[in-house]
């Protein structure tokens, strides 16, 4: 018999702790490295997380604990990488990883790195040398704090390699949480990125003031711009209204556990970004994506509309009431 896989999550966040939760369902033991010792301590004392998800039960019976980020991945078969993207590249600076020749690494990041313009597989294929056959990418929809409390909520594994993405597909699968697979992996996770810089648009608008008839017509626009932006970045057959894509877009757009909707509000109600950011304390990877898909999208010329409005508002100083009437006569 096979031995079973041992999965490591490298991050102390939310969706970390959520996966953590899920994972303790379904494997023997549960490596999770994060850099803030006192929290791994708590953790191991009392079964929560004291600065995320504080509510969700952790087995620690399952738990393996450490913030030596080499010797975790070391130890591991699939590696979950669970940070912000704004944070991806000082996690590994000066880290010696080795033995990465059978390794998995899956990326739960929903933002482009910020010092390389990079989507996360393509750091991790640069960086650690994994081809993209053995990278893998977890899409929603799913909301950490639901998964917290344990309603039903849907996960899709998306990776070039069907036995990889259905294998951990696989332990990830509870009683709370249904899978499924994709091989669209450049895809859903553009589509992932993109959603981020979306909730933010329905959040200022939000904050504006403006109304669900006026959401529904930007959220339907945000679909169409997905597709052209990705068809335009990697050109294959796809369904962007499946669940990985529409889906995923739609909970991050209205949900109230949407980090990037809710920053987005702020701004509508005339928060700075430094402001938002302080009085959230926690990070929006849509404000990081919208610079770094403005840049990409010189080469590629896609008519993506509401992020460019994002964009001017977030970096161009733009006043959000401006902007987005403007917005309102280029969509349909």
């Amino acid at each position: 018999m096979e031995e079973p896989k041992k999965v490591a999550v490298i991050g102390g966040g939310s969706f970390a702790t959520a996966l953590v939760k899920i994972l303790c369902n379904t494997q023997d033991k549960v490596y999770w490295w994060m850099r803030n010792a006192e929290a791994l301590e708590h953790i191991q004392m009392y079964g929560h997380n004291p600065n995320y998800l504080s509510s969700a039960d952790l087995d620690v019976k399952k738990l393996y604990l450490s913030n030596d980020l080499e010797h975790v991945i070391d130890l591991a078969d699939f590696i979950v990488l669970a940070t912000p993207s704004a944070f991806l590249t000082s996690l590994f600076e000066g880290k010696d990883i080795k033995n990465l020749d059978k390794k998995i690494f899956v990326s739960t990041i929903k933002g482009i790195i910020p010092e390389t313009q990079e989507i996360p597989a393509d750091f991790i294929k640069r960086v650690f040398g994994v081809p993209y056959e053995r990278i893998a990418m977890i899409c929603g929809p799913c909301h950490a704090e639901e998964v917290a409390m344990e309603k039903l909520s849907y996960l899709t594994i998306a990776c070039p390699n069907e036995e990889i993405a259905k294998t951990f597909a696989a332990m990830m699968s509870c009683r709370y949480v249904n899978t499924s697979t994709s091989d669209d992996l450049f895809g859903t996770e553009i589509s992932a990125i993109l959603k981020n810089i979306y909730a933010l648009a329905a959040g200022i608008c939000h904050g504006l003031g403006y109304g669900d008839n006026f959401q529904s017509v930007l959220i339907s626009n945000a679909v169409q711009e997905t597709k052209r932006f990705i068809d335009a970045v990697h050109p294959i057959n796809r369904d962007v209204s499946s669940s990985a894509y529409l889906g995923d877009l739609l909970v991050t757009a209205y949900s109230q556990f949407s980090r990037n909707r809710v920053f987005g509000n702020m701004i509508g109600k005339g928060y700075s970004v430094r402001s938002a950011q302080l009085e959230m304390n926690m990070i929006a990877e849509g404000y990081y994506a919208v610079k770094s898909v403005h840049e990409i999208n010189k080469k590629h010329q896609a008519e993506i509309p509401i992020v460019d409005a994002v964009y001017r508002i977030l970096y161009e100083k733009v006043p959000p009431s401006l902007e987005m009437k403007l917005l309102t006569k280029k969509l349909n």
